[in-house]
């Protein structure tokens, strides 16, 4: 088999984990990037939940897109579905993403499952903001998550104003 790609919107983009021969910026159209899921086990646990991103339906989405050589696509999707299939929340698709360049590939995507009882839908900043504050679970603090998050995107110049203030108020800057 050919190589193929992966879309990483969150946590994929400063931590993949796996082996990759090429990293583009990308955009996935109909998906935007949201702390829409209750996190059981990664940043929080059932009794004190978290929040972790997905992609949930709506809008777009600019993350990076990562090629990964086919004779590693086994351990590539084995890696990505003990990561991201813990709780069975995400639903694994490929869809189209269009690379930095005009491209258009196919890349693996995890996306929202809305049926689930994890997903946690549209919250307002400041709900989200509540339940990040103290979480922890297996991953580390909750926090930590959304600052290395917004501390990646604004690295690769990616704006993200819902999730900015998120965690301007979990995080508040220094007076």
């Amino acid at each position: 088999m050919g190589d193929f790609w992966v879309f990483g919107y969150g946590s994929l983009m400063w931590r993949p984990g796996f082996a990759h021969v090429e990293t583009r910026r990308a955009r996935l159209h109909g998906y935007h990037r949201a702390l829409c899921v209750y996190s059981w086990v990664h940043r929080g646990t059932e009794q004190r939940p978290g929040l972790v991103l997905g992609l949930d339906r709506g809008g777009s989405c600019v993350g990076l897109a990562y090629r990964v050589p086919g004779e590693l696509r086994e351990e590539v999707v084995e890696y990505l579905r003990a990561r991201e299939l813990v709780t069975s929340v995400y639903l694994e698709r490929f869809l189209p993403v269009r690379l930095a360049g005009g491209d258009l590939v196919e890349a693996l995507c995890y996306t929202v499952d809305r049926t689930h009882r994890q997903y946690a839908g549209n919250l307002h900043p400041a709900e989200a903001a509540a339940t990040v504050a103290g979480a922890v679970g297996v991953s580390g603090a909750n926090e930590d998550y959304v600052a290395s998050t917004i501390a990646h995107l604004e690295a690769l110049g990616i704006r993200d104003h819902w999730l900015e203030e998120v965690g301007r108020i979990v995080a508040p800057p220094a007076a």
